[in-house]
């Protein structure tokens, strides 16, 4: 063990930093996007649909071959990085959506017309209102998506945008468990604490509400 970590410990803690640094720029467009796209489509149903389909059908594409399908993109395809934020975030986006989504339409009416008795505007009622009680909601898409992505990020590799998954690719093209273990166990141990600090906060914010 020792010896191993003498040999890659260094390498082991870039890799990591570049796979937190894919899957938090990434998580960071995910949330940017799909919040207020999700509060969005609860003003236009007929909007609805077609958009959740839309995210559907992206996140039903295998991981690897959407970083092939992106890759031969001009601009895109020309930074390997660039690439993999942008595949992830197709990955995340689903989540995030449907539980804003979902979250902000279950709100109990009754709640709504005393709202609107109380003459409250549509912006106060999704501030003081809506988006409390969906919430906790929210904040379990995130935790799904975080999930997803920390485990979609290691196929990243393979178009050479560098995290954790590197080091399993290299170990499994030289028949090394070693350094298969070497990037599973970290990627597996984000995705763990991503879970559980998500799940905390999701657990606080349901006795909130």
């Amino acid at each position: 063990m020792n010896v191993f970590w003498h040999r890659y410990g260094a390498e082991v803690l870039r890799l990591t930093f570049e796979h937190l640094w894919l899957t938090g720029s990434a998580m960071l467009l995910a949330v940017i996007i799909g919040v207020p796209l999700g509060v969005a489509l609860t003003r236009s149903e007929r909007l609805a649909r077609p958009v959740l389909a839309v995210a559907n059908i992206l996140q039903t594409v295998p991981s690897l071959a959407l970083f092939g399908l992106l890759l031969p993109v001009p601009w895109l395809g020309e930074r390997a990085v660039r690439l993999a934020i942008l595949a992830l975030l197709a990955y995340t986006l689903l989540p995030i959506l449907r539980n804003t989504y979902s979250g902000i339409r279950n709100v109990d009416p009754t709640l709504l017309d005393v709202a609107e008795a109380l003459g409250m505007t549509n912006m106060q009622r999704l501030r003081k209102l809506e988006l409390p009680l969906a919430a906790s909601l929210i904040l379990a898409g995130i935790r799904t998506a975080t999930v997803t992505c920390i485990g979609v990020a290691t196929i990243a590799a393979a178009v050479g945008a560098g995290g954790l998954g590197e080091l399993i690719f290299r170990g499994v093209a030289s028949v090394d468990n070693t350094l298969v273990l070497a990037g599973a166990i970290p990627a597996a141990l984000l995705a763990l604490a991503a879970d559980g600090l998500l799940g905390f906060a999701e657990k606080k914010l349901v006795v909130r509400r």
